[in-house]
């Protein structure tokens, strides 16, 4: 990552000590399935803090979720793009005690996918992202070499009101930047800065870093951010 901070707006995470991402990466290693719904209503109800990651088909959200449990298969990466159509639950925590939730959506923005199925899911996660009672935190994951597209604003115009009062955190994930050297990564990161500004209030919760599941590159920053959204005491 740049070593650079981004413009004011959307800020980079504050560096952590590697005691604060060790302890971040073993909560997160403790991630194990829960249940699977393809209606918002199918959800159990919870009173955990629950943290969404969404981002377009081929973004590599399911990567960045399988880096950051260090698990292979946590989260199912379709051979087809845009085919899986369910919202995957996963408890965080001690397995007696879970703490958090993770919450996994489908993949959006794959052409091949039918008109119905693609109006379908547009309604089930915008009534996700606006109404879920227990939604903490959406980590937005985004290919930094396409930027925030018009559907990745679409979707955040269903969480923007709960983001801007600072009800919902959320963090932009620019992936796969092992594909680009340092000046793209900056460029990356002013671009994302740029198109992000609309969400940024002064209660607003809004962050944004560079993330690299072959290089790890962000991981510890990712773990800690997702950490802190859930428990009141930092780590330290």
């Amino acid at each position: 990552m740049p070593s650079q901070s981004p413009p004011s707006g959307a800020r980079a995470p504050i560096a952590q000590t590697e005691p604060a991402a060790r302890a971040a990466l073993a909560w997160t290693h403790t991630a194990r399935f829960l249940t699977t719904a393809s209606e918002l209503h199918h959800l159990p109800v919870s009173e955990l803090p629950e943290i969404a990651f969404v981002g377009r088909s081929n973004a590599g959200k399911s990567t960045a979720i399988n880096t950051l449990a260090q698990q292979r298969q946590l989260a199912f990466a379709s051979k087809t793009p845009g085919r899986t159509q369910h919202i995957n639950l996963f408890e965080l925590g001690p397995r007696e005690a879970a703490d958090a939730l993770l919450a996994d959506l489908p993949g959006y923005g794959y052409a091949a996918v039918e008109r119905s199925a693609k109006l379908r899911w547009q309604a089930v996660m915008a009534d996700y992202l606006a109404l879920r009672r227990n939604l903490a935190g959406v980590v937005l994951l985004v290919d930094p070499r396409q930027g925030l597209t018009e559907l990745d604003h679409q979707l955040l115009q269903f969480v923007a009101p709960r983001v801007g009062n600072g009800s919902v955190k959320l963090l932009v994930v620019l992936t796969k930047a092992d594909k680009l050297n340092r000046k793209e990564g900056a460029e990356a990161l002013r671009a994302a800065q740029e198109a992000l500004g609309d969400y940024v209030t002064d209660e607003a919760d809004v962050g944004l870093l560079l993330f690299s599941g072959l290089r790890r590159t962000g991981l510890d920053d990712l773990a800690t951010t997702l950490h802190g959204w859930v428990h009141a005491r930092p780590l330290a």
